[in-house]
């Protein structure tokens, strides 16, 4: 595994349909979407994943928590974990769970913001949402106000 700091990370925005990914450097704190994965009823084409790691080789694995807005679990934080236990027990890979609270809102208004016509099955945001977490991990990372974390 790479040095902390010189980690090469996978992020997801786990949802039902589709689990949107971002991959960044944490040496450079940087981030960019790839294409979403399509998932039935949460579960994505394991094939997929795996080709996406043999790619990537991330170090580590970042995944969205979608929590209530009061902190609370709910059940897609449930599934949102059990995904994350699934990707750290298939790869051997560390798996953090990040805070997602406001990053699909955000998501949208970054695309809306550059032309998205608000067709989000058609054209979905989850590849920026997912870039959020894992930019609002490095923020964590650094102690940056709005650093997202969860455990």
């Amino acid at each position: 595994m790479a040095d902390s700091g010189e980690r090469l990370i996978l992020a997801f925005d786990y949802g039902t349909r589709r689990i949107g990914v971002a991959v960044g450097n944490e040496l450079l704190n940087s981030a960019r979407e790839l294409t979403p994965l399509p998932a039935r009823d949460g579960i994505p084409d394991w094939n997929v994943v795996s080709r996406l790691v043999q790619e990537w080789q991330p170090d580590l694995f970042v995944v969205g928590l979608p929590l209530n807005m009061d902190g609370s679990e709910s059940p897609m934080s449930t599934r949102a974990r059990k995904f994350g236990n699934r990707l750290h027990g298939r790869y051997g890979k560390p798996c953090e769970m990040v805070d997602e609270r406001g990053s699909t809102r955000e998501a949208k208004q970054i695309a809306h913001a550059s032309g998205h016509r608000g067709n989000y099955r058609q054209q979905s945001v989850d590849g920026i949402a997912a870039v959020l977490i894992l930019e609002g991990w490095f923020a964590h990372r650094e102690g940056l106000p709005g650093g997202r974390t969860a455990h």
